[in-house]
């Protein structure tokens, strides 16, 4: 028992390598700038879903050739967050959106035993993102 008790789930930070760039790429996703949550001492910023899912974007990041992710396209396989998975209502529609915007579903769709089907997309610096759409709701499972 830790002595305490985690009650939410608040935000992921995405280490990015063009402010704007990045920006851009999760506004497509449905996310949007708050204004009042830039830090630009620290080169951050928060975005936020109509639906309150956070994100913030870190943009300090060097650019890698072909936007190549170290933790996940090396042989070696190094300790770190390897993407941000998100809830959603349809995979259907999600894919379709995907293919309407021209970013490539890299994985997908997969049903992940009983409780969830999903894809893979990656932002422009290799980040990436999974969207999963719950087919049996649990417990924990956000409504």
């Amino acid at each position: 028992m830790s002595g305490f008790d985690i009650c939410a789930y608040d935000h992921v930070g995405i280490r990015v390598t063009d402010r704007s760039r990045a920006i851009a790429f999760y506004q497509l996703l449905g996310f949007e700038l708050e204004p009042e949550e830039e830090w630009e001492e620290h080169r951050a910023l928060s975005m936020v879903t109509t639906s309150g899912v956070r994100i913030n974007l870190i943009y300090n990041a060097a650019a890698q050739p072909k936007a190549h992710n170290v933790l996940l396209d090396e042989s070696v396989r190094l300790p770190g967050i390897t993407h941000l998975a998100l809830v959603v209502d349809s995979l259907t529609q999600v894919m379709a959106r995907m293919r309407e915007l021209g970013i490539a579903i890299t994985e997908g769709p997969l049903q992940v035993g009983r409780r969830r089907v999903i894809c893979f997309v990656r932002d422009p610096d290799g980040n990436v993102v999974e969207f999963d759409e719950l087919l049996l709701k649990t417990p924990s499972a956000p409504t």
